[in-house]
């Protein structure tokens, strides 16, 4: 049996109470171009979708139905929880409780996960360039503090695998909304820089530096590992990425 190829971060294995893993395209049972597809929502088989997911958080070691989910919606909002579901309207999730792990889907969007050492606590981001225009990422760490209390200059990041400025060519309604260094114009051509719009949040809300890991990966121009919904459209499959709290 084909094991799925995983996506790992070096700065969240730093701490052995942290497991992480993300999806790519290899190692499912899904029809070609879909293969290692983990959604329900894009018109695969759904027994498929199933074998799809015991393989994947097989990987890590996790019951693929003990997942706290958000439900995607291209928002701002985010939620702590304690416990696994479906969370309506949501974007984000934040939790200090262990061995809940925290899911999101994606195909191009930015998967942004937040750690906090000291309080051990934990967020999830799915970051588009709606969340990011509306600072997800900022409000997040704004509710670790104010609820949590957890400080930004003790946490890290990871930024995950996404729609790359070397690809992600976006319209004037998208491009007035990001400040000019997080674009780049080529042959007339407007391009956003997602992971640089993410980490400018990050680095505002006192996160240092060198505790912001960034993926290189272009989730459009890698056709072979990741599935791109600006690429292959209704025809995409969609990559997960998980994070937990180990007890």
């Amino acid at each position: 049996m084909h094991q799925p190829r995983t996506i790992s971060s070096q700065i969240l294995s730093r701490f052995s109470n942290i497991r992480f893993g993300m999806s790519t395209r290899h190692g499912g049972v899904s029809p070609e171009p879909l293969g290692m597809n983990l959604s329900f929502r894009v018109g695969d088989n759904q027994q498929l979708v199933e074998e799809n997911r015991r393989r994947f958080f097989g990987t890590l070691g996790l019951d693929p139905h003990h997942l706290a989910v958000p439900l995607q919606c291209h928002s701002d909002h985010v939620q702590i929880v304690g416990g696994p579901g479906e969370y309506e309207s949501c974007d984000g999730l934040i939790t200090n409780t262990a061995d809940l792990p925290l899911v999101v889907t994606t195909a191009d969007c930015l998967p942004v996960v937040l750690f906090e050492p000291a309080k051990a606590v934990l967020a999830h981001i799915h970051a588009g360039w709606r969340g990011s225009a509306h600072k997800i990422v900022e409000k997040t760490i704004a509710i670790i503090g104010r609820e949590l209390g957890a400080s930004p200059d003790s946490m890290v990041a990871f930024l995950g695998p996404a729609a790359g400025v070397c690809c992600y060519e976006v319209g004037g309604e998208v491009a007035k909304v990001f400040p000019p260094d997080e674009l780049e114009r080529r042959n007339n051509k407007m391009f956003l820089n997602l992971k640089k719009a993410n980490v400018d949040q990050l680095l505002a809300c006192g996160l240092r530096r060198e505790n912001i890991e960034v993926s290189n990966w272009c989730t459009i121009c890698t056709p072979d590992v990741f599935h791109s919904y600006r690429r292959d459209g209704i025809q995409s499959g969609r990559m997960i990425s998980v994070a937990m709290i180990v007890r």
